[in-house]
């Protein structure tokens, strides 16, 4: 290897041209690949309500809906302004009261509880079917083009709204994540090395693998914003470790080699190559685990996640060292003496001081274990979005005018006999909160014939096979109200069409949360059982790996417990990702430790000077390193206003630190107590008398 790593240093200019030529594809691919707004679209196509929408597009040519709400209008002004959504392309249908019966019959003949779901006062309310999913790019476009025709005394609410809000508060604020990012790296860096221009050539270089991992994404077809929005800060986070131990590997092997900067870069390169890869095993582990989940975005996140920390390890050990080689002398020029020069006291007092840290991790245990599994989790994209934003400002509109929040679709057998299907939705229609259910029955009240049904709503709620009947629900989506409703609702279809469907936003939701509960208890034991084997390897120990995982998986437990004693909720997706990431991407503190204090151990030292020792030796690395992945999350967990972005962003920073933590006061006194234990449960220990 280190006559590869020569190799490299000898090419560094060819090296530099290939990796800069790389950069074209690189930005090709980023733009080409698709970014997927909608979350929802994750669930397994197995479920019955993704079953359901994809019958939905098919037979009725309704991919999503929604809804519109008009103010002030009389009815001819609403009937034209409901032909000019109507021909919007990608808009199917468009229903409100004059498509349900003629104008010509008042609208206080039909139901009551029909006609108060549609007409409020001088409000009304418009539901536009789409003929796409929810989250394509034709959707999202009609929604912005329904924004521009009805003005500002209108209101569109609905979940396509909701993604398209999303996708153009993320398109904002993605190139300020990186910027944040970068400036706070570049100012920990200043301040943590012995070079003014060395964090300029780190960040030159990740920022360069980072665009080879985006643009090598057009491979996937497409990835998810959340995927998008984290990939350039988690990587810049996760793999400046690597750049940093290149740097002073380079640095000693310099004083090794004076005489040949290129034999010292071949070892320095050598050395990292080996290092960096066996520590980045269990970062990338960490984010593979993700892939198991029923729930495929924690796979998008996984494999884009592990492509980018290989993608980083290969940058390090080849463009990093050709920037070094030909800036050295500039480097050498803007050397600077570093400011912290020494942690040997502060860690000689640690260790001294070993059972304070005990007596700290044993009192905070049980308080961090009771908050962690008692945090609240929210399922309603909505609620990561701001109350000002468009979207939201139109559901709560919908709520204080309708006292609706979403609406239920049921998808029977169309052959089903007209009296069963009456029964069905009169049933429906007296569940708690549901504050009307429409099918064709419904609009034929006893003073309307059935022949002054319009062709048009015939054909919205009849297919070949199915038929359609719209639920109006009061209830918020992604509540313990609305999920209780569902059942009710769901057994009397099912006791009267066992072939029947209740599909929409709200079913959909129910799923995401029983979907990813299980995920949730199979990713955290999958990663935590793949790190310890990975630790079990690496150290040929059983009490290692325990005592390591323990130390942060404690980390894990107190970071989490933080929204519990605050009082705030998370977005269900920070509370399944944060444990695998901040065990996989912070246990390197804890092995690089436990590495020097392994070598101090085999060579015969007692444990006093081997966690003394490896104390000292690695004190500075780990800070270094924490409040690098501290600083690249931190400012983008507070300029967030998406907070599905900002709260994993919350978690990662404030964990990288309690990590950090952890691991310099609680891991060295877990090394003393159970060294004993370490010593006979380790191979390659000698029976040597204590000292």
């Amino acid at each position: 290897m280190t006559k590869i790593g020569e190799l490299i240093a000898r090419s560094r200019y060819f090296i530099l041209l290939i990796g800069g030529l790389l950069i074209i594809p690189s930005v090709l691919g980023f733009i080409g690949t698709r970014v997927n707004y909608d979350i929802l679209c994750y669930l397994p196509n197995s479920l019955e309500t993704i079953a359901g929408q994809d019958i939905m597009v098919d037979e009725f040519g309704m991919g999503a809906f929604t809804m519109i709400i008009v103010e002030g209008m009389d009815d001819r002004d609403i009937g034209d302004l409901a032909d000019r959504i109507d021909e919007i392309d990608h808009v199917e249908k468009v229903l409100w009261h004059g498509s349900l019966v003629d104008l010509s019959i008042p609208i206080e003949l039909l139901p009551k509880r029909l006609k108060d779901g549609l007409v409020r006062g001088d409000s009304t309310l418009l539901i536009a079917f789409l003929d796409d999913t929810t989250s394509s790019d034709n959707s999202m476009e009609a929604v912005k083009e329904m924004r521009r025709i009805v003005g500002e005394k209108c209101f569109v609410s609905g979940m396509t709204g909701i993604v398209t809000d999303i996708a153009d508060l993320c398109m904002k604020e993605l190139p300020v994540y990186v910027v944040i990012a970068a400036v706070l790296s570049f100012l920990v860096l200043e301040l943590t090395t012995e070079s003014f221009i060395v964090p300029l050539f780190f960040l030159l270089s990740i920022g360069i693998s980072i665009l080879y991992n985006l643009g090598s994404n057009i491979f996937l077809g497409e990835i998810s914003y959340v995927t998008q929005a984290l990939t350039a800060v988690m990587q810049l986070a996760v793999t400046m470790d690597y750049s940093i131990f290149l740097l002073e590997s380079y640095e000693t092997q310099k004083r090794k080699i004076p005489d040949d900067r290129f034999k010292a870069m071949g070892a320095a390169i050598s050395n990292t190559f080996v290092s960096v890869l066996s520590s980045s095993i269990t970062t990338v582990a960490g984010f593979l685990t993700l892939c198991v989940m029923t729930f495929a975005l924690g796979g998008d996140i996984g494999v884009v996640m592990s492509k980018g920390v290989l993608i980083g390890v290969a940058t390090c050990v080849t463009i990093l060292p050709s920037m070094i080689l030909i800036f050295d002398r500039a480097i050498e020029k803007t050397k600077h003496r570093p400011l912290i020069k020494s942690l040997d006291k502060p860690s000689a007092f640690i260790t001294k001081h070993y059972r304070a840290s005990i007596l700290i991790f044993i009192v905070l245990c049980l308080p961090a274990l009771y908050g962690s599994n008692h945090v609240k989790v929210y399922y309603n994209i909505a609620q990561s979005l701001p109350k000002t934003i468009l979207s939201n400002i139109a559901n709560d509109k919908l709520e204080e005018t309708f006292e609706m929040n979403c609406m239920h679709i049921i998808m029977m057998d169309k052959d089903l006999d007209s009296r069963t299907k009456s029964e069905m939705v009169d049933e429906v229609e007296g569940v708690d909160g549901v504050k009307w259910a429409l099918g064709l029955r419904s609009v034929v009240g006893p003073m309307i014939p059935e022949s002054m049904i319009s062709d048009s709503l015939k054909e919205m709620l009849q297919g070949d096979e199915h038929e359609l009947a719209f639920v109006c629900s009061e209830y918020v989506s992604a509540t313990d109200e609305v999920n209780a409703q569902l059942a009710k609702i769901n057994e009397i279809v099912k006791k009267h069409d066992p072939s029947a469907m209740v599909i929409g936003e709200a079913p959909m939701m129910k799923d995401l949360q029983d979907t990813t509960d299980v995920d949730l208890k199979k990713v955290n034991f999958l990663s935590v059982a793949a790190i310890f084997i990975i630790i079990l390897f690496t150290f040929k120990s059983i009490s290692l790996p325990a005592i390591l995982v323990l130390v942060i998986e404690f980390a894990i437990n107190v970071n989490m417990a933080f929204p519990y004693y605050q009082g705030k909720s998370l977005p269900f997706v920070a509370s399944i990702v944060i444990g695998t990431i901040q065990l996989g991407a912070t246990v390197d503190y804890a092995i690089l430790m436990t590495n020097h204090y392994l070598t101090r151990r085999l060579d015969g030292r007692d444990k006093w000077e081997a966690v003394g020792k490896a104390h000292k030796a690695s004190m500075l690395s780990i800070i270094t390193s924490g409040f690098s992945f501290f600083v690249a999350t931190f400012g983008v967990s507070a300029y967030s206003q998406v907070d599905m972005i900002g709260s994993i962003c919350t978690l990662l920073s404030r964990g990288a630190l309690i990590s950090m933590i952890s691991v310099i006061f609680i891991l060295p006194a877990m090394l003393l107590v159970f060294d004993p234990v370490i010593i006979r449960t380790t191979m390659g220990f000698h029976k040597k008398k204590e000292a």
